[in-house]
This record gives structure tokens, sequence and C-alpha cells, in this order.
């Protein structure tokens, strides 16, 4: 992971470093076929674009991520509660359909703040192949169990350009993951008597720091990557966090944009409350398509 890292660290100093050059050459190289006005390259000011460097973004689409989730939730004393696969042993969907939102405000030339939204909630019924035991309670072999997972995660941050130019800038942040997790295990027996259900609710609020890059590809065309991790334990929360995000932007209209990408979040949570100790590890990645809307004026940057 520390090597992943540091390679998309050199990837975005790279790219940065040779954009503009590469640019220069193929413009140096590239000889009109008429001398007419509208054979001629059209240049264009990136700060004149109506998508970028704008002070305000809001963003809104569906992510298509595949889950990969593991619970235990058990007593304090390690006695009680095993590790559930959720997609092997309870018989989620290891594909789902999510909905993510996002808000950025630029609040000078280097500094941004933002905020992010993600809800995905998960449910599934199956009759168990083992013994599990959750909460309170076992769950035997041949159980019809029913489950669900209903995770938000609400993200904060504020990032800084260390290096702002027209056509790119390269970053870093600090902000936070707020995962609001809430999971459950019901068993519908053939009495009343015979029903029981345990349920697991934690809010874990876990830091992040990661370095992100910005860069105009073209009149209509932007690239985005950032990448993120931290590892922390604050009072009965033990986390650690890793996210990643890679999205191509292509202007539509005016202010109008769309964005394809990838994104992957993994997290892993360790939560003591009274008579229980809850454990989570839960990754997932995939694909994102989101409209972005841009306005605000433009906020400049150094030009050299």
């Amino acid at each position: 992971m520390k090597k992943l890292f540091s390679f998309l660290i050199i990837s975005l100093f790279w790219f940065s470093a040779n954009a503009q050059n590469t640019a220069e050459i193929a413009t140096e190289n590239t000889l009109p076929a008429v001398q007419n006005e509208s054979d001629t390259p059209q240049n264009y000011d990136p700060e004149d674009l109506p998508w970028h460097n704008r002070r305000f973004k809001f963003t809104a689409g569906v992510f298509f991520p595949t889950n990969n989730t593991q619970v235990e939730v058990g007593s304090n004393n390690g006695e009680f509660g095993n590790m559930i696969d959720f997609e092997k042993d309870l018989g989620f969907n290891k594909n789902s359909t999510s909905f993510d939102g996002s808000f950025e405000w630029r609040i000078s030339k280097r500094s941004r703040v933002g905020s992010e939204f993600f809800y995905l909630k998960r449910t599934s019924t199956k009759t168990l192949q083992r013994d599990i035991e959750f909460g309170d309670h076992t769950y035997p072999l041949n159980a019809k169990v029913s489950a669900f997972m209903d995770n938000q995660i609400v993200r904060v941050y504020y990032s800084y350009a260390i290096i702002a130019k027209p056509k790119y800038e390269i970053g870093a942040l600090i902000g936070a993951h707020v995962l609001l997790g809430d999971i459950g295990l019901r068993f519908d027996g053939e009495t009343a008597q015979a029903e029981y259900h345990d349920t697991f609710d934690f809010t874990a609020p876990l830091p992040d720091i990661g370095i992100w890059g910005e860069f105009v590809l073209g009149e209509k065309f932007g690239l985005y990557a950032n990448a993120n991790y931290f590892s922390l334990k604050v009072n009965d929360v033990d986390g650690r966090i890793w996210s990643y995000n890679l999205s191509l932007l292509y202007n539509v209209y005016k202010n109008f944009s769309l964005t394809a990408g990838y994104t992957g979040l993994n997290i892993r949570v360790d939560v003591e409350k009274e008579k229980l100790n809850g454990y989570l590890k839960w990754g997932y990645n995939g694909p994102t398509l989101t409209a972005a809307y841009t306005f605000g004026k433009h906020v400049s940057v150094t030009k050299k």
C-alpha cells in the first residue's frame, strides 16, 4: 500500500512536469493544411473555461460498487462471536448501486473546502450453511435468516494546491470520512417465541490525508485523481481508511459537465460498545457516473 501511494505521488508530479511540454511540442509540430481562418487551431485560455477554476461546484451521480464485507459482533470477553462474510455466508450481492453527491468551494487561488455524501443500503435472505454467532444469539445451520447493512459516509476536507498552474494543479488535503453504520440479522422461527434478532449500529470518524491532481486536457476535457490514507484510534473506535479516485470530465454545455470515473474505498473499523465488540472490514470499488455544475467567478492562478 505504501508503494502504491508513493507511485501515485510520483505519477502526479511526472504528469504535471510533462503535460505542458507535450502540449507545446504538439502545437509546434502541427501545420494547418489550409491557411483559412476556419482551419486555424483554436486557442483557449484555461482560466476562461466555464467548468474550470470556478468558485463553486456541485456534483451528483450514481456509483456501481463491487463489495467485500466481513463483520464480527460478539461479547467483550471474546468468547462469543465469529467472523461473517456477508457476501458468502449471508448471500449479499457483491454488485450494487448507490447515490453519491458532493459540494466544493474554492475559497482562494490555492485553498478549497468540500464535502461528500455516499449512501448504500443492502439486504439479503439466505438459509445458513453454518452456525453464525452475532450479537447475543447463535443463528443455527439451515436457519432462514434476513440481514441488512445500512451505511452512510459523510466526508469533509480542506485541500491546498502546492502547485497551481493555469492547466494543472497538484496539492495535498486533510479531512475525515464519518461512517454511520447499522447492521442487523433476524431469524423468523415457526413460533413467535422462536424469533429473535440482533442489530449493531455505530459512528466511526476516520481522519485521512492525501494528495490530488487536476489537469486540463483540452477545451472540453479534464482529469482528476486523488488518493487518501490514514490509521488512527480515537476513544473506543480504532479505524483505518484507504481511498482513491480517477475521473475524466467532459464539458457538455457551458457550466454543465459529465464525469466518468473509477472509485475505491477500503475501511477497517473496530468499535467497542457496552457488552459488545464490533469489527467491520468493508471494501468497495467500481465505476461512477456523475453530473457536475460549476458557477461563480473564476479563481485565477498565476500564469508562469
